[in-house]
């Protein structure tokens, strides 16, 4: 079994292309467990699957986080799988890719550089209410795409002082939140300044911090744009792996044309010899 593994600001995936149909559906969450394991394996925050497209785009894309479930889309796994159906010459430089969330259009800026629209979000309650640890937190809860990815953002300007494990902590308890029916995404965003913020996700699925999220990138400037807090335009968010960049159109409490840009690497290729992994 062929693979490459790519890292879009730090967020990494393995990729797997699955055009042929060979790799049976049900074995799609096993695959993600044992290969996005650190310790045994390739190690990812994240599994992508290369599909036949459906619905007119140029191929599909499926995610799947490494704890095996299925995601309805990842902003950095696109951006990545974006290069990746390009270099394979599965689409040009403007391709359509199909996903769990919606259709999702990607652009090559230049070799490594690649830009995508991502979901409209399909929800947004700029001030939802939530506790953790003790402490109310009032946080903005959007929703990207139908099915949609839930992404909680909280304004902590004191996050770079914070102790990191007890972040970690209120970052799992509030992606559990009841507040949240189908669990969230956490997002603290410190603004640096005009249009620059600091971002750090708690993501689910991996539930642990990742270098950089790219739909949480995307949620945090929508919902920083539409508190009056940013202006929409060239957003710059600083992950931990790196430096991504959002535009979108938005008219009081809506947003939609989110554009989500930044690096693109390609790791390595090779061949799966994995004598543990038992396929049904």
């Amino acid at each position: 079994m062929q693979f490459t593994k790519m890292h879009g600001a730090g967020n990494d995936f393995v990729i797997i292309n699955n055009l042929s149909g060979e790799i049976a559906a049900e074995n799609y969450p096993v695959l993600a467990r044992k290969l996005c394991a650190r310790q045994t394996s390739i190690g990812a925050d994240g599994l992508m699957i290369v599909t036949k497209p459906r619905n007119g785009g140029d191929y599909g894309m499926l995610f799947y986080n490494s704890d095996g479930s299925l995601g309805e889309m990842c902003g950095n796994g696109a951006r990545c799988i974006a290069r990746y159906g390009y270099e394979k010459g599965l689409a040009g430089e403007t391709q359509r890719i199909e996903t769990t969330a919606g259709l999702v259009t990607g652009e090559r800026l230049s070799k490594r550089i690649y830009k995508v629209r991502l979901n409209d979000p399909t929800f947004i309650d700029l001030h939802r209410i939530v506790s953790a640890g003790g402490r109310f937190y009032d946080c903005a809860y959007i929703e990207l795409g139908n099915p949609s990815i839930p992404h909680a953002v909280i304004i902590m300007q004191d996050m770079d002082t914070a102790d990191r494990d007890k972040l970690r902590s209120i970052g799992r308890e509030l992606r559990f939140s009841p507040e949240f029916p189908r669990g969230a995404n956490v997002n603290f965003v410190k603004k640096l300044g005009d249009n620059e913020l600091e971002i750090l996700t708690y993501e689910r699925g991996v539930e642990d911090f990742t270098l950089a999220c790219g739909t949480g990138s995307g949620s945090a400037a929508a919902a920083l744009t539409l508190l009056g807090l940013a202006d929409g335009k060239n957003v710059r968010l600083h992950n931990q792996g790196g430096e991504l960049n959002v535009s979108l159109s938005f008219d009081e409490n809506k947003a939609w044309d989110i554009y989500l840009s930044g690096p693109t690497n390609l790791v390595c290729e090779g061949e799966i010899l994995d004598e543990d992994l038992m396929l049904s």
